[in-house]
């Protein structure tokens, strides 16, 4: 598929911050070498295969009412807990395996969070008779991605993202609100929100 061209929009960028290394980032991954290496290589850029996006997902869920950042520094402990989320492990996981994960200090121990995550796990194993998660996900890509030059003018919601939410719930997901779904959608490489004027704006081969 050719990329859609990105809206035009004029480079100023009071939200950028330009590194020591000549390049330009938002303030959020300006600072932090943790979150800094996270924009530069894995933010937005494309994810197609059905354990990606499970885990983006369930990660997603996990983010909300936290940081980010704080579930970033806990992936590694998250891919040991859950099966470095294999979909078919997870859907198979049972009270045992709850708890032992609402005992995981290197998680984040929300019993809803955990509970959801073996749901999704389960819906996305009933979804290959349908094409699969990636491709329902990825089949509300928009028509046009954002072009944001400020911080402020980031969306947090879309038509789009509504939209998924909706899908997904009537397919069993669950933690799947219009605001985690764009999040996901960002994540993913679905919508190209970085910055105008940003040195990862464009470059995920899905938009230009």
């Amino acid at each position: 598929m050719t990329p859609e061209p990105l809206p035009d929009r004029a480079p100023a960028t009071p939200d950028l911050v330009v590194g020591a290394d000549g390049l330009a980032r938002p303030v959020w991954a300006s600072s932090d070498a943790l979150l800094r290496d996270y924009y530069d290589t894995e933010w937005g850029m494309p994810v197609r295969d059905e354990r990606g996006v499970f885990e983006r997902l369930s990660l997603e869920a996990f983010q909300s009412g936290l940081s980010w950042r704080t579930i970033l520094a806990k992936r590694p402990a998250f891919r040991a807990a859950f099966a470095d989320f294999d979909p078919d492990t997870v859907a198979a996981f049972g009270e045992d395996d709850v708890a032992r994960l609402m005992a995981d200090a290197g998680i984040v121990r929300n019993r809803a969070k955990i509970a959801a995550t073996i749901t999704n796990a389960n819906a996305t194993v009933a979804l290959r008779a349908d094409g699969g998660l990636s491709d329902l996900v990825w089949s509300f890509r928009p028509a046009v991605t954002p072009a944001p030059v400020t911080a402020a003018e980031v969306p947090t919601t879309s038509d789009e993202s509504v939209a998924l939410s909706k899908t997904l719930r009537k397919r069993g997901f669950a933690f799947v609100g219009p605001t985690t779904m764009h999040a996901l959608m960002e994540a993913l490489g679905i919508v190209d929100t970085h910055l105008v004027g940003s040195h990862r704006r464009g470059t995920s081969g899905v938009w230009r």
